[in-house]
């Protein structure tokens, strides 16, 4: 690429410039999974952005595909030191044009999402974030959880009923990423929830964390979260169990998000998400 000096260009970002984008968000209070990056490249290798001038990165975005009508926005991003000079919006923009016609997704911070609105996007809920060391109150929850085995094709099917698009190739990563536990509820032969806990720059993050009921969603959660030791797990506000299983075991609200979309999306079971799997993929 010939650059010209003191001019913003945009290209497509690869792993090697993960650590950037990763240290930013870290930055920004956002807590980033310390594996994310390569799961995240595993479902869309096209769909990352970064703004470079004279060769220093200063913005990126991502705009990870899923088929032909969903994409997710995320890693909107833009170097403090130079806010407020265009430079994420040019940067938005080129990115934006990788979902072509797609509905597009994304979970805005509350400082940015009028930006969205003008953007084109309307908001479907607030997900807020909740941390804290587990308390166990009461009595144990009830059993069938299992690790995730070589076979995740019981996986991949449930999680098509909770998620607006396929995406196993993204799962077949987060599921199996070295650090990553992946936990899936088994009745009867039948899976009735999954959750993966995986390690942080602070404690762990829990996401997903899918069921049918929210005596599968504690039996998975406290089999994630055992032990000492914070994590976080992100809760659609609109799914009032989940906000009350996480309170009961002591964790405490945080930053909010709103998830937003361009357009429709495929229906799915908002009432079995009890955690979204992460801010930055959907």
């Amino acid at each position: 690429m010939n650059e010209v000096p003191g001019r913003l260009d945009i290209s497509r970002a690869g792993p090697a410039d993960w650590p950037v984008i990763h240290g930013w968000a870290a930055e920004e209070g956002w807590n980033p999974g310390d594996r994310d990056g390569v799961s995240f490249f595993a479902q869309d290798p096209d769909g990352f952005f970064l703004g470079r001038i004279d060769g220093e990165p200063v913005s990126a975005v991502s705009v990870v595909t899923y088929g032909p009508d969903y994409a997710f926005l995320g890693c909107y991003l833009v170097r403090p030191d130079l806010r407020g000079l265009g430079h994420g919006l040019a940067t938005w923009r080129a990115g934006l044009a990788h979902a072509g016609g797609r509905t597009v997704g994304l979970d805005g911070v509350v400082a940015q999402q009028d930006n969205y609105r003008r953007s084109g996007f309307r908001p479907a809920h607030r997900t807020i974030r909740f941390t804290g060391t587990p308390e166990r109150p009461g009595p144990a929850a009830p059993g069938g959880v299992v690790p995730v085995g070589d076979d995740l094709d019981p996986v991949l099917a449930y999680d098509r009923t909770c998620f607006p698009a396929d995406r196993p190739r993204f799962l077949r990563s987060w599921l199996t990423t070295d650090g990553h536990t992946a936990l899936a509820r088994v009745v009867d032969g039948r899976v009735t929830g999954y959750g993966v806990v995986r390690p942080a720059r602070e404690g762990r993050r829990i996401g997903p964390l899918f069921a049918d009921t929210a005596a599968d969603a504690l039996a998975l959660f406290d089999a994630l979260a055992p032990g000492a030791g914070p994590v976080s797990v992100d809760v659609p506000e609109t799914n009032a169990e989940a906000v009350a299983l996480v309170t009961s075991r002591g964790l405490s609200a945080g930053f909010e998000t709103a998830r937003m979309y361009t357009g429709p999306v495929r229906p799915f079971a908002q009432d079995r998400v009890f955690a979204v799997t992460t801010l930055e993929l959907g």
